[in-house]
């Protein structure tokens, strides 16, 4: 399957730690606020400079347990709103892991993401799972699985069942 994502996602890495929880993306005091206000907030307590210098296509990268906590689909939306590429971890909480999904924000498990720094420009690549990196290294991820990756192209969930929908109709017509 060809991804049909377009860009792919292409910027900046921001470098996380461990067991960053979905309160630091989408904190509770702000859930009733609209998703611009509350995306103003995202990651704020853990880097404070990250919500306001994000640019779209920014790759996430964190360690271990990222999105651990309440199961609030803000938290991706929040980082859909920045303009966020996508997410790479080391392992995802895994009700975020699908939100993100389904939201249409790409995540993909990387084990060692030791060696990417903080602040360098990467390009990742959703066919291959590889984040290239702008000193000329790959990073290999696991591959998203193709069912994922469809749901991803069509923007989300919602998208893709109105499609695949909008497809069985047109058949049986």
């Amino acid at each position: 399957m060809t991804s049909v994502l377009a860009p792919a996602p292409a910027g900046r890495l921001w470098r996380f730690g461990d067991n960053i929880d979905t309160d630091a993306m989408a904190p509770a005091v702000l859930m009733k606020a609209p998703l611009p206000v509350l995306a103003r907030h995202c990651l704020a307590s853990v880097r404070p400079e990250f919500p306001g210098s994000v640019r779209p296509g920014d790759v996430l990268v964190a360690g271990a347990n990222f999105g651990i906590g309440s199961s609030r689909e803000q938290a991706p939306q929040a980082l859909r709103e920045l303009g966020v590429g996508a997410v790479v971890a080391q392992s995802f909480g895994g009700l975020f892991y699908r939100n993100a999904i389904n939201l249409g924000l790409p995540v993909l498990v990387c084990a060692d993401t030791s060696r990417l720094v903080d602040g360098a420009h990467a390009v990742l690549d959703l066919d291959t799972a590889q984040l290239r990196l702008d000193d000329g290294s790959v990073a290999a991820c696991e591959p998203i699985p193709a069912f994922l990756r469809a749901i991803l192209a069509a923007g989300g969930l919602v998208p893709h069942l109105k499609a695949r929908l909008a497809r069985e109709r047109a058949r049986q017509d």
